[in-house]
Formats: structure tokens, C-alpha cells, sequence
């Protein structure tokens, strides 16, 4: 049975295992000091016009976003996030575990407003509450949608104005920048927030994620916390050998594209035979909305979320297409259709 679960189910791309057969025996040295993963920090650098960042390889998202808000705050501040975020409801709680409450404001489409920001800003100004002090966004949203580059400026300019900073959550990053429309470029992100991460985990890498901390305050003592919560691999030339092979001739970017285009050719389809679309997703997440007696027939070849429901007859789905999305699977079930 062929799943559109997620886009993580299969391991990874089969040049980025090739490559790391190739160094299998070679020594690295240890904790993410080694020549591969100085490689790809270089890559990553060149090709997001991160001149002075810091670049940290993590095994997955859960673990990076928790290990950067306990790095970044105090046990007093807390987190601004979109209530459909991913540390919201898909994170078992990691960042307020470590001690730091997340406020959380209604979403639009998947995405935070800049107003609410500055509501929960004054809704939290005295020393009865926490105070907020960083904002995480997730690019693209859960719900597939992608801020433009306005939208960024106008996040990143409340931030400021609030003394917040201003973190990305890059799980899908790759398929934002590939997407039908978008407007936001690699050399952006550097100018339009303190941090963000690029996802490897769920483009072709097995593992991994690059955290990019651009702002100098927040560099400092970073690889101790990352020790500090086991993040700091002594293997960590695994990760790094895994993104130097996805950003040396683009195959991230080709990955990306590819996800995003066997996803789109699915809504269209679900289009054309007169299905809405719960959100207006251009990457390679999509949230149809169809009859459960439907669902249930397609559930009969395909594993898929039931997202949500939406009345006693009819409920949103999510169909993911991976990296690696055989496009004769996206036809067989838009052949069910009929």
C-alpha cells in the first residue's frame, strides 16, 4: 500500500548514501569540527549568502527548535508561535518542557500575524505573566501555505520593535523556496530573521537539519547547550556529509521541486473533479476536502491523515508527496477518481 503520510518514509536519496560510503572508513574528526561538514557549512553559506552565521548540523527538528529556545531563553520568557505550529501539536510538549511556556494566537491559513504579536505583547507586559521573547514561525506552514517575502519584513519588523527575536522553522524550507510563486529567495532569509533551520530530514537527507544563527547574541555558548541536551553527535560528519551531497549541484533544490510538483498535479486533480482545497497550499502538502465514504475507498490502496472533519458527511485530508513521489502512484489514485 503506497503512503502520502509524510515525506520522511524513505531514507533517503541514493547519492547521498553514496556518498557517504565513501568516506564509511575514512576518520573524521569528532562533535562537528570535520572537513565534510566544514564542506558543507561552506555550501550552505554560499548558496544562503551567510557570510557570519553559525551553522550547527542537528539530527531532527523536535530536537533543534528545543535546543534553540533553551538556549536563547530565560525561564521567565516565553515563545510566540501560530497555534497550529508544529512545537504547538507536534513536538510532545519539547519546548515547554525545557521550561518555557509558548503563547499561541489563532492562525491564518497556517500563519501568524504580525498583530498578533503586538496583542500578546501587551497581554503580557507585567511580572504576573511570562514574558514573551521569541517568535517561531514555521515556513511553509503546517498547513502547506508560505509567507511571502512582505509578510517575513512585516514579522521581522514587529519583532524588533517588540525586542523579540525572530526564529524559522525550516522543516520544509526547500519546498517554500521551490514553489509555484514564491517570492522569497535563499540570500533573503539572512536578512529576515535572528535564526533559521534548513530541513533535511524531510528532503532526501536520512537525518539532519542545518541551524543558521545569524544574530551575534545568540551564538554564544551554543555548542554547550547543544552538549548539554545531546545534540552535539560525535558523529556528526554523518550529517554534514549528508547535506554537502544535497547542496553540490542542487539536488536539495531538485528534491524540493519534485515534491512540490507530484503534489500539485494531485490538487489540480482533485480540483478539476470539483473538490475544494481546505487551505491554499502551493507545496507539497495538500488538505483536500472529500466525502468520508470517498476517503474510505481511497484508504483502501492509499495511507494517508484524516486531517480533520468538518461536518457528519465530509472531512479534510492531508496527502504528502515526497522527495521521492513515484508519479504512477499520484496517477493511480487520481485514476480512482472516476
Amino acid at each position: 500500500m503506497y503512503s502520502f503520510k509524510d515525506d520522511y518514509s524513505e531514507l533517503g536519496h541514493e547519492r547521498v548514501f553514496t556518498d557517504l560510503l565513501k568516506i564509511s572508513n575514512q576518520q573524521l574528526a569528532s562533535y562537528g569540527l570535520d572537513s565534510v561538514s566544514r564542506d558543507a557549512k561552506k555550501l550552505i553559506q554560499k548558496r544562503f549568502a551567510l557570510k557570519n552565521a553559525d551553522i550547527h548540523f542537528i539530527s531532527g527538528g523536535t530536537q533543534t527548535n528545543a535546543v534553540f529556545c533553551k538556549a536563547v531563553l530565560s525561564s521567565i520568557e516565553a515563545v510566540i508561535s501560530a497555534d497550529s505550529s508544529h512545537i504547538c501539536v507536534r513536538e510532545c510538549g519539547a519546548v515547554e518542557y525545557g521550561g518555557n511556556k509558548i503563547l499561541t494566537a489563532k492562525n491564518k491559513d497556517g500563519k501568524l500575524m504580525p498583530c498578533d504579536i503586538e496583542r500578546i505583547c501587551a497581554e503580557n507586559s507585567h511580572e504576573h505573566t511570562v514574558k514573551p521573547k521569541l517568535v517561531i514561525i514555521s515556513q511553509a506552514t503546517e498547513t502547506g501555505t508560505v509567507y511571502t517575502k512582505q509578510e517575513l519584513k512585516s514579522l521581522y519588523e514587529v519583532c524588533k520593535n517588540q525586542n523579540l527575536y525572530f526564529y524559522i522553522d525550516g522543516a520544509r524550507i526547500g519546498a517554500a523556496l521551490t514553489c509555484n510563486g514564491a517570492d522569497v529567495k535563499c540570500e533573503d532569509y539572512g536578512n529576515l530573521c535572528d535564526a533559521f533551520y534548513i530541513g533535511g530530514t524531510k528532503n532526501g537527507s536520512p537525518l539532519g537539519e542545518a541551524l543558521c544563527i545569524i544574530n551575534n547574541n545568540l551564538k554564544q555558548n551554543f555548542r554547550y547547550f547543544l552538549k548539554q541536551h545531546g545534540a552535539l553527535l560525535s558523529k556528526s560528519g554523518l550529517i554534514g556529509s549528508c547535506f554537502k551531497t544535497l547542496f553540490n549541484n542542487d539536488l536539495f533544490f531538485e528534491l524540493a521541486t519534485h515534491a512540490n510538483a507530484m503534489a500539485q498535479k494531485l490538487a489540480n486533480a482533485f480540483i478539476k473533479k470539483g473538490y475544494k482545497l481546505y487551505s491554499n497550499s502551493p507545496t507539497n502538502q495538500i488538505f483536500p476536502i472529500l466525502p468520508n465514504q470517498k476517503i474510505t475507498e481511497f484508504q483502501k490502496h492509499f495511507e494517508f491523515y484524516v486531517w480533520k472533519k468538518l461536518d457528519d458527511n465530509n472531512s479534510v485530508v492531508r496527502l504528502v508527496c515526497s522527495w521521492a513521489a513515484k508519479e504512477d502512484e499520484v496517477d493511480k489514485l487520481i485514476g480512482m477518481f472516476k
